[in-house]
């Protein structure tokens, strides 16, 4: 029997399906979803969708970013009424710049979409199960050598569009101040959670949050980049000539280091604790920790050299592409906490950028998560307030194809609550079921956001030695373990998407370990 939240909305399954009169498979949101290759079978067909002739109070989302916007998605396809709460653009925050649902406000990459890779299998995974937000990033696709790199405003206006459109979605610009108490409600308001919001979600908790400072990277307008002293080259050959190269000598690399070293910093309010995050640090704090971190981090030069000299620089700051027009690079990894007028003086240092305008200058934003591993359940919702579920950074993952995965994970294990069967997550062999079992069963002492990496998957067990010994063969291995354990879970779960099992869908049913190994 399907399980109801609350007050019941006077119509049911069925005249949602037909709501308006209009029935969902001319709708405009139909159209919208098949166009961008969203698949899978539909709603009706599923054993976790609402049945006939019970009554729907809509899910309430706080949130309209990477997690709130895909469990939307995912919650609407599944014939589940969906009210998502964004405050943007009345209320927006010091990292936004526009009103777009799942807006990227950081860097414009997904990471590596090069198969094999745990980045690659977390996204794999997503389009398997039909995520709205990887189709959308599929196909606002930029050059970005082997990582999947987005035009950011298309995706966004992508994303708002589809979810505007969709009949069982109500968008509402307004701040969700206070969690409701009386059904269902995802909060995945983000790092930059409202105060009102945030001390709600604490009194909830009866936890304290915790607080970091998340990065963001200049943007450079491409017009004003001296491309005498510029290459174009990707690392090692591969993704081709994607990513711009500021090769910088032992000299010049001196003069920005010294500068770096002696940079006016924007300073931090009293209640905001510095503990950044290891793997989003700020250039400034990387140099603190030795003359050569920067050159073995964001500047390192492994794997380019310069076509004029023929030999590797000493150091390389890169830049990539925000859109398919090329006309503005973000400076990969240079998130800074520097006063604008510093970033102005010092990254003008590099060589190619001395008289750069910058459409934006990196920034340090605050970052607030709960401490999962004490609060949540393997479903993502709160152990003391089932009802109440949490996705996206607010979780503790970093990265957005993470937020996007607990988004998504979130809205069909509310489905299944609603639905009243039973939900068990992906299994712990996938990247999705490592992710999720990562925030719940991490050590809570010392509870760090995570990417996905294959440190968190279960080693596989008896390999032959020569596979046993070779890293990339033994990933391809976890890859497939992974891909045919998730298509059993989506079969299971009634929510497979059209590619058949086993088949990747970017190697055109080829295996991982055909694709790596020929």
């Amino acid at each position: 029997m399907a399980r109801c939240f609350g007050p019941l909305l006077p119509f049911t399954v069925g005249a949602v399906r037909n709501l308006g009169g209009a029935n969902l498979e001319t709708s405009p949101a139909y159209v919208i979803r098949h166009s961008i290759g969203a698949s899978g079978p539909s709603p009706a067909d599923c054993h976790n969708v609402p049945r006939e002739g019970f009554e729907v109070k809509p899910i309430i989302i706080a949130g309209g970013g990477l997690a709130g916007s895909e469990a939307a998605w995912q919650l609407a396809a599944r014939g589940v009424p969906v009210t998502l709460y964004e405050m943007r653009p009345t209320h927006s925050t010091p990292a936004h710049k526009t009103g777009q649902l799942a807006e990227l406000v950081c860097s414009n990459s997904l990471k590596s979409n090069a198969p094999g890779a745990a980045s690659w299998l977390l996204k794999e995974e997503l389009r398997r199960a039909g995520s709205l937000l990887l189709r959308s990033a599929d196909s606002c696709a930029v050059p970005g050598g082997s990582a999947l790199a987005v035009d950011r405003e298309r995706f966004s206006e992508e994303v708002t569009t589809a979810l505007a459109a969709h009949p069982l979605i109500e968008l509402r610009r307004e701040e969700l101040s206070e969690i409701p108490n009386d059904g269902p409600v995802l909060v995945a308001t983000g790092p930059l959670t409202s105060d009102s919001l945030a001390h709600s979600l604490r009194r909830l908790t009866g936890a304290e949050h915790l607080a970091f400072y998340d990065s963001i990277s200049p943007i450079v307008d491409a017009e004003t980049l001296n491309m005498d002293r510029i290459f174009r080259a990707s690392r090692y050959g591969k993704g081709g000539e994607d990513y711009l190269n500021c090769p910088i000598n032992e000299e010049e690399y001196r003069a920005f280091y010294d500068a770096l070293m002696n940079a006016e910093t924007v300073q931090a309010h009293e209640f905001e604790d510095a503990n950044y995050f290891e793997a989003c640090l700020p250039i400034e704090e990387l140099a603190r920790r030795g003359y050569d971190t920067l050159r073995f981090g964001p500047m390192r030069p492994v794997g380019l050299a310069d076509p004029r000299t023929r030999r590797r620089p000493f150091a390389v700051v890169q830049l990539r592409s925000e859109n398919l027009r090329f006309s503005s690079y973000n400076l990969v990894g240079f998130q800074n906490h520097l006063k604008f007028p510093e970033q102005k003086r010092i990254l003008r240092l590099i060589p190619g950028l001395e008289r750069a305008e910058f459409l934006r200058f990196g920034q340090i934003h605050r970052n607030t998560y709960i401490n999962a591993p004490v609060l949540l359940s393997p479903d993502l919702s709160l152990r003391s307030t089932p009802q109440v579920f949490i996705a996206g950074q607010l979780s503790g993952v970093e990265g957005y194809v993470e937020c996007i995965a607990t988004g998504l994970l979130a809205g069909i294990a509310m489905a299944h609550r609603l639905a009243g069967d039973a939900y068990a997550p992906p299994p712990r062999t996938t990247a999705l079921g490592s992710l999720v079992h990562y925030v719940t069963h991490a050590d809570p002492r010392n509870y760090q956001p995570a990417n996905i990496a294959f440190d968190l998957l279960p080693p596989l067990e008896d390999l032959p030695r020569a596979i046993a010994r070779d890293r990339q063969a033994r990933r391809a291995r976890q890859c497939d373990r992974a891909l045919a354990d998730l298509d059993h879970w989506l079969r299971e779960s009634c929510q497979l998407a059209s590619h058949p099992a086993g088949q990747a869908t970017t190697d055109h049913g080829l295996r991982t370990t055909d694709v790596l190994h020929g």
